[in-house]
């Protein structure tokens, strides 16, 4: 089935409102209050949270896309937290899996559609502090989106002065006061950054380099949502670590540090 995304003609936000009033047929929860998006390192916390009210494939779901990178995910969960509340844990769509902009900002605009107020951006990425060793989660104070493409269609101007809301991140360290916060740089990927491409990054202020998020977090403020992300750093950069990089390295990494970060996002959850 083709994805009605790509033809232009359409509108995204109505595609997001009959993919959220799918998801809410296929979970049985009329309104989700928080989505999150897991990445690297951080799956575990779906089990965590609450008790899981519903699974599902995301291509069930109008406008996703199977996940095309192994070790990410290809569910759609709704969970009933212990407060009450509901989650609704989302795939993630990247930029270099070459489905489109719409494509990446369709699960915040979803989550948006299905009443969401705050949503919760995770990822694994590089770390440009060596000070940061790997397996620390980092949070996000600030983002540099070097996609140079915008999700906003139209001339919408969207105010992103507090894109990672500073009241989440004193939340967050409430939690944990060690967490340390940076900027996050996103590069468009598949392919790792340079060790010039690093520094370059390291020289406009980024702390962290990765492949996500930004496009993600600029989306959800157009829909007037709240923005937590959070960050682990799974390796030293290119050029600062000195051996070569690779997707198995991440992923050990991540795995190595799940249980500890993901009970730390529980107990944020718990408070939001």
């Amino acid at each position: 089935m083709t994805n009605p995304l790509k033809d232009p003609k359409t509108n995204p936000f109505e595609i997001a409102t009959a993919a959220a009033e799918q998801i809410a047929k296929l979970s049985g929860v009329a309104k989700h209050e928080i989505a999150l998006t897991l990445g690297s390192g951080w799956g575990k916390a779906a089990e965590l949270i609450g008790e899981t009210v519903a699974t599902f494939d995301a291509s069930e779901v109008v406008g996703f896309n199977p996940p095309a990178v192994v070790g990410h995910s290809t569910t759609i969960r709704s969970i009933r937290l212990h407060n009450g509340k509901h989650a609704l844990v989302l795939p993630r769509s990247h930029w270099y899996e070459g489905h489109g902009i719409r494509s990446v900002v369709h699960p915040v605009r979803t989550a948006a559609a299905a009443g969401v107020e705050t949503v919760v951006l995770t990822n694994g990425c590089g770390g440009l502090n060596p000070a940061w060793k790997p397996g620390t989660p980092i949070l996000i104070r600030d983002h540099i989106s070097l996609v140079y493409k915008s999700p906003i269609e139209g001339a919408n101007f969207v105010d992103l002065t507090d894109a990672y809301s500073k009241r989440l991140r004193d939340l967050a360290r409430s939690v944990d006061p060690t967490l340390d916060e940076g900027v996050y740089v996103q590069f468009t990927g598949p392919h790792y950054e340079t060790p010039a491409e690093v520094q370059m990054a390291k020289a406009i202020g980024g702390d962290l380099v990765g492949m996500s998020t930004a496009l993600e977090t600029i989306a959800a403020r157009e829909s007037k949502l709240e923005v937590l992300g959070l960050s682990l750093m799974t390796n030293l950069a290119a050029g600062i670590q000195t051996t070569p990089l690779s997707h198995k390295e991440v992923l050990e990494a991540g795995k190595e540090a799940e249980g500890r970060i993901s009970a730390l996002l529980a107990e944020i959850i718990a408070k939001l």
